[in-house]
């Protein structure tokens, strides 16, 4: 086999595992995208070793910062990241289609079991294991930023904590302005390395 052949073969696998890793994730995810970003950062950054972790905060950050569901923004960005176009083209529909296929046959057979007893406790339950999830990620990706003992990043977090737990800010206005400190803080970190 020759070296293009083997590079061909390596590219159809990893699209594949991409492929199947989204699959999986989207179909076993209930939540929300914060849920399927914390199952992606478990699945790409610690099983595989394919992306780093600060490297995922980044992505986290840019999936979020765009318009769209963050689960197929954060599969976009991933599959990007991974294989090019055609990995964010698999990883879409690796995201889009288990959900796609559940509402699908939810709507159909919705108004048979919506006021069931069972149901709605199934849905309670799940939604406090949800906050957990969630709230483990916070503390995971946020640990990542304490860890670096970077005091401006630090600084950052704990503002837009503040502005967005305490004082009410618009999740929108927060995340423009963290955006800016962060093109700020960039431009100035190069301009002193320059010098």
């Amino acid at each position: 086999m020759s070296i293009v052949e083997k590079k061909k073969e390596n590219r159809k696998f990893l699209l594949w595992k991409i492929f199947v890793s989204t699959l999986y994730l989207s179909t076993f995810t209930f939540g929300g995208g914060y849920v399927i970003v914390t199952l992606m950062k478990k699945k790409f950054v610690d099983e595989y070793h394919w992306i780093e972790e600060k490297e995922m905060l980044d992505l986290v950050a840019i999936a979020q910062s765009s318009p769209g569901a963050i689960a197929v923004n954060g599969a976009i960005v991933v599959g990007y990241k991974l294989a090019g176009i055609l990995g964010a083209v698999v990883s879409i529909f690796g995201t889009i289609i288990p959900p796609f296929a559940i509402i699908s046959i939810i709507s159909v057979g919705y108004n048979a079991f919506r006021d069931n007893y069972i149901v709605s406790q199934l849905l309670e339950g799940m939604q406090a294991g949800v906050g957990a999830v969630i709230a483990s990620v916070t503390f995971e990706m946020g640990g990542q930023i304490g860890k670096e003992k970077d005091t401006a990043s630090i600084l950052i977090m704990a503002g837009a904590f503040l502005a967005s737990c305490i004082f009410k800010v618009n999740v929108i206005y927060i995340v423009i302005t963290c955006g800016i400190l962060g093109v700020i803080r960039t431009f100035l970190g190069k301009r002193r390395e320059c010098r």
